[in-house]
């Protein structure tokens, strides 16, 4: 089966989408995922059209496709909250626009967190604000992150997420993001992948899976902590993790690693990428990747 694969990668003010796919190809990627700018603030710098020109020629030249590139709303957007509503609500606005001009089709985001609200109000701020910025027609799917549950998040399950779907007006502009730490977590099974994606399936739809996050776990099931680990070093494993990225009913959706860097300095994602593709563990990744970079 063809793999589509890649990791998060920079996006710099200067060499912007360029140096993303320059970034991802280096990892032996063939798609990537991006913020525009930093993810715990908002400022944005301008779009620069031509550098984005050379990223599609680049792209091209190595079957890299742009359908299955991925852009994510940065942390610090909260729908549920009342106070930072109609900044938020802006905000995306504002970065689908971005989106857009640099022809990316998909952003992820994540629901919120309904912190000293009462969680039916939460989601309904969700859904309000979510159709806010649908209903001006950008060429961007939303897909919405399936969360570990940590705190107060929105989004801990099938269900709330399907809730959500149920009243965006136009659902041909709304998705979502399974990630496998968060549903790990949440207290899926993913030892039991077939059954996880019957659920995903019956409650949601597997149509509106649009990315997948691959992410091995600190954490037990059920642990609700959202903690990342590097491929086959966590509590999910390198086996089930790979039955996720090879499952034949995922084949066309882009699988994006977000794993931690290597003593907080080193990207790990040519060297997990090799061992996806051989199918083989690395159990010596740490110092592989610490060797390849000095």
């Amino acid at each position: 089966m063809s793999l589509i694969i890649g990791s998060h990668v920079s996006f710099k003010s200067d060499t912007q989408l360029l140096g993303s796919v320059k970034e991802a190809l280096s990892y032996g990627s063939n798609t990537f995922m991006f913020y525009t700018g930093a993810p715990q603030n908002t400022r944005r710098g301008m779009i620069k059209d031509e550098v984005t020109i050379e990223a599609y020629k680049l792209m091209k030249e190595n079957d890299m496709k742009l359908e299955n590139v991925i852009c994510h709303a940065p942390y610090i957007v909260n729908l549920c909250n009342d106070e930072k509503f109609e900044f938020s609500v802006d905000f995306l606005k504002r970065e689908m626009e971005r989106c857009e001009q640099l022809g990316i089709t998909k952003v992820v985001l994540h629901p919120g967190a309904s912190v000293g609200l009462e969680r039916n109000h939460a989601i309904s701020n969700i859904i309000k604000g979510l159709n806010m910025i649908l209903g001006n027609n950008y060429n961007v799917t939303i897909c919405l992150e399936t969360m570990a549950g940590k705190g107060t998040e929105v989004g801990k399950t099938f269900e709330e997420l399907a809730y959500i779907i149920e009243h965006i007006n136009d659902k041909s502009r709304i998705g979502v993001c399974l990630d496998t730490c968060h549903i790990n977590d949440a207290g899926y099974d993913i030892e039991n992948f077939d059954k996880v994606l019957d659920e995903f399936d019956k409650v949601i739809g597997l149509d509106y899976l649009k990315c997948v996050h691959v992410n091995d776990s600190k954490n037990e099931k059920g642990a609700h902590k959202d903690r990342h680990e590097n491929i086959g070093y966590g509590c999910i494993g390198f086996d089930k993790l790979l039955k996720v990225i090879y499952h034949e009913k995922l084949e066309s959706i882009p699988k994006i690693l977000e794993t931690p860097y290597i003593d907080k300095e080193y990207p790990p994602y040519k060297q997990e990428i090799e061992m996806i593709k051989f199918k083989k563990f690395n159990d010596n990744l740490f110092n592989d990747v610490i060797d390849y970079y000095r």
